[in-house]
């Protein structure tokens, strides 16, 4: 009886994360898409765009990939001091310390290697990624580069502070401190019009030196924002040096070694889409960036919400060898994110060029760059269910100390990356599109493979959640119909109201539309998931 109080209050203490997390992250994603407004008002989807994009992959990969909530050394910090820590409310002890200053300088010296060598090597690793680009364009993505250089070294801090703040429950700080490089980056664009308007300094940014150095600076806001809370939470630096013969330090190698590969492989596949898009109009890489974001928007924060609380449960119900406990939270929480993701890839589907329009077009963002924008969110979008399910059960592996398998699903996928990208670009003439349909299938084979072998290494039981998966899909598809009909109907007055106007009221009109059936025939179908989050909400109403 206990037992299911504990698991019923913990739930509830999830739920609440959830939410909480959910709200930095809906404010954080809202300053990273006036970031990305501003960017492109004033440099709209050129070559020196590109050039900018094509570079900050490069140390966006440490930063938000490596050092990212859920990323390598995020999750092996968690999955090792979880473990260490038992009790969060006492200060870590002596051992805990030397082990954290132990990662932190191995994490430094080996990014500041890596730092060097792009630095150096910039103009040449350009030229490798941006193989149809013009000389102007590597050299200018090169310089970029390598003003951008020192974000790897603040990635790899960034990334173990994230850690340590999720396994001692500081939830906030780490969905937070993203806000930083949005809000640098925002104020780096606005400096240029203002010292033209102002002062007698007349300044040019055609090239986006200004978003090189702010994305620099950014980042080690970032790193600025959480150094006094890890300060606070007791941990002490204190250079060591003790690489060999550390149990725990091995440990947490033996995580981030295959979970950095694993990413890295993701990178690839990014690298192999710049390779391709280099070959595509000016503008289309710059184009899949805001596609991106746009997409990463709503999912980052459905992910983030959900799986940022869950880890640590996932990593403790594995040392209690819980697999009850497992099973149910995943499904549960795999189950939410299916049916919060259904509504927004119906939502992309009917009103996302209104969206892409109203957010982007102004200045330098035309409508022939909203086009581009809307092509590639369209095929992105139907990769949200299987990217929900491929972050949450990599989440599982992680809990089990499995970064290999990841890794071997990640890497079986670069072939198929290559084999999509030439079928949709080079046979069937696809321009941006394409790259995103191809990142659809490679995310759904990932997602399957890593749900067929967990199932051999803790059955999860996917069968009441796909027969929801089922029900959901088929909601979804009745609330496309109703939504394309009201979108399609709602043009009879465009021609009487301004089009901005016109697209805001169409987009709310449509959202209506679809959260009243969506949500009603979800009730009919009785659907698992919604029954409990309504008995929730009723529960919360009546205290």
């Amino acid at each position: 009886m206990c037992d299911v109080q504990n698991k019923n209050n913990e739930g509830s203490g999830i739920l609440k994360a959830a939410w909480l997390i959910a709200l930095v992250t809906i404010l954080s994603k809202i300053i990273g898409f006036l970031r990305d407004v501003v960017t492109a008002k004033y440099y709209g989807t050129t070559w020196q765009s590109d050039a900018y994009f094509y570079a900050y992959q490069i140390p966006s990969f440490a930063i938000i990939l490596l050092g990212g909530v859920g990323g390598p050394l995020h999750s092996a910090t968690v999955a090792v001091f979880s473990k260490l820590i038992p009790d969060i409310s006492n200060k870590p002890d002596e051992f805990v310390n030397k082990l954290y200053n132990t990662f932190l300088m191995a994490s430094v010296l080996f990014f500041s290697m890596l730092g060097i060598l792009f630095f150096i090597f910039a103009p040449q690793v350009m030229s490798i990624i941006i193989n149809n680009g013009t000389s102007e364009m590597i050299a200018l993505s090169a310089k970029h580069l390598q003003i951008m250089t020192p974000v790897f070294i603040v990635g790899g801090i960034v990334g173990i502070y994230y850690g340590l703040l999720i396994t001692y429950k500081k939830f906030m700080l780490p969905n937070f401190s993203p806000i930083m490089m949005s809000l640098v980056i925002i104020a780096g664009c606005l400096c240029v019009p203002l010292l033209n308007k102002f002062t007698s300094i007349q300044i040019s940014d055609k090239n986006c030196y200004i978003l090189a150095w702010a994305t620099t600076f950014g980042a080690i806001c970032q790193f600025l924002l959480q150094f006094p809370q890890i300060k606070k939470l007791g941990f002490m630096y204190k250079p060591n040096f003790c690489f060999w013969n550390n149990p725990e330090l091995k440990t947490l190698i033996e995580l981030v070694f295959p979970a950095i590969l694993s990413s890295t492989i993701g990178q690839l596949h990014i690298y192999i889409d710049m390779f391709f898009t280099s070959s595509l109009k000016n503008g289309a890489w710059t184009s899949l960036g805001y596609a991106n974001r746009i997409f990463q928007f709503p999912v980052g924060i459905l992910v983030t919400a959900f799986l940022v609380p869950l880890f640590p449960l996932f990593t403790r119900l594995v040392a209690q060898k819980d697999n009850e406990g497992i099973r149910s939270y995943f499904n549960k929480g795999v189950g939410l994110l299916f049916y919060v993701a259904i509504p927004i890839i119906v939502g992309i589907a009917t009103v996302g060029m209104d969206a892409v329009r109203l957010v982007f077009e102004r200045g330098e963002f035309d409508y022939y760059s909203s086009v581009m924008v809307f092509e590639a969110l369209l095929y992105l979008s139907v990769s949200i269910l299987p990217y929900v399910f491929r972050d949450s059960i990599t989440r599982v592996y992680y809990a089990f100390d499995d970064a290999k398998t990841p890794f071997v699903i990640a890497t079986s996928s670069i072939v198929l990356k290559i084999l999509f990208n030439y079928i949709f670009i080079n046979i069937m003439g696809m321009q941006i599109g394409g790259i995103t349909l191809s990142t659809s299938l490679v995310t759904l084979y990932n997602a399957i493979g890593l749900g067929v072998l967990m199932n051999k290494k803790i059955n999860l039981d996917y069968k009441d959640l796909f027969i929801n998966l089922a029900k959901m899909v088929a909601v979804g598809g009745i609330s496309l119909v109703l939504c394309l009909f009201t979108a399609k109907w709602m043009e009879t007055f465009s021609s009487s109201i301004n089009l901005q106007v016109f697209e805001f009221l169409r987009i709310c009109v449509v959202s209506v539309v679809l959260s009243i059936s969506y949500i009603t025939m979800s009730l009919l179908l009785k659907i698992g998931y919604v029954d409990e989050l309504k008995a929730r909400i009723l529960a919360k109403i009546r205290k």
